[in-house]
């Protein structure tokens, strides 16, 4: 489908890239203003960017975010050999400091998956290694990133109380639970996880963010919950080591 000489596939496009320079979703009508498109040519791409999972329809609001898909493509770059080439020396470094287990993990879907994994001899061994997913309301790193995402994403990744996946019988178990958990997060300025994964075992973690701000992995260290451990000192470092990271992919922090 095109509108004059112009390919569907640049309509579309156009639309993704409005969406992605709005803090907030828009209306369709918005998006006719803006990009001087037909109604019935944006409504049409609008449901199948929706259907695609580029883009998601809040009702209630009658309006247009990005979808899933949408930041898992932009997020690819960094999600790949690149981020894991940067954040390799200083996941090992945070490890030697903390001398505790350090990890990168990326979003994938309503889960996370881990792609740095580094291990101090003489601590517990871990359910994570590179490639194993875990789900993101269960994890510091889950948690961490879906805190610096814009609400309307993260609900968008858990539509109903189906989505929500328990280890131990422990976790967010809806939407309300989970929204009250990134509230605290964010006040918080990181996350934690104590028990959800493993029992015994917590963790702490950070998000780190591309050159537009967006989160695109957290960094956490998990240590022994019953152990007489700095967890102070312990935020400060896994907050320091997300810093370093956002600052070489391009992120100025306020």
């Amino acid at each position: 489908m095109a509108t004059g000489n112009a390919p569907a596939a640049g309509h579309a496009l156009a639309i993704l890239t409005l969406l992605a320079r709005h803090a907030t979703p828009v209306a369709a009508a918005t998006i006719v203003r803006e990009l001087g498109l037909p109604r019935s040519t944006t409504y049409h791409l609008l449901t199948v960017l929706v259907e695609q999972g580029y883009a998601v329809h809040l009702p209630e609001e009658r309006r247009y975010g990005l979808g899933v898909a949408a930041y898992e493509l932009g997020s690819a770059y960094t999600r790949q050999a690149p981020l894991q080439r940067l954040a390799r020396p200083r996941l090992a470094r945070l490890a030697d400091a903390s001398r505790h287990n350090a990890h990168l993990a990326v979003l994938h879907g309503p889960d996370v998956l881990y792609v740095v994994e580094e291990r101090v001899a003489g601590r517990p061994s871990l359910v994570t290694d590179v490639g194993v997913r875990l789900p993101a309301t269960l994890t510091a790193s889950g948690l961490a990133i879906l805190a610096a995402l814009p609400e309307a994403q993260a609900r968008a990744l858990f539509p109903s109380r189906e989505a929500f996946v328990q280890r131990h019988g422990t976790g967010p178990r809806s939407l309300v639970e989970l929204r009250r958990e990134l509230v605290a997060t964010r006040a918080r300025g990181y996350a934690v996880e104590d028990g959800l994964v493993t029992p015994g075992l917590a963790s702490v973690a950070s998000a780190v963010r591309d050159h537009s701000g967006h989160p695109v992995a957290g960094v956490a260290v998990t240590y022994p919950a019953d152990d007489d451990v700095d967890v102070t000192g312990l935020v400060r470092q896994v907050r320091s080591c997300a810093r370093e990271l956002s600052d070489r992919l391009g992120h100025r922090t306020p």
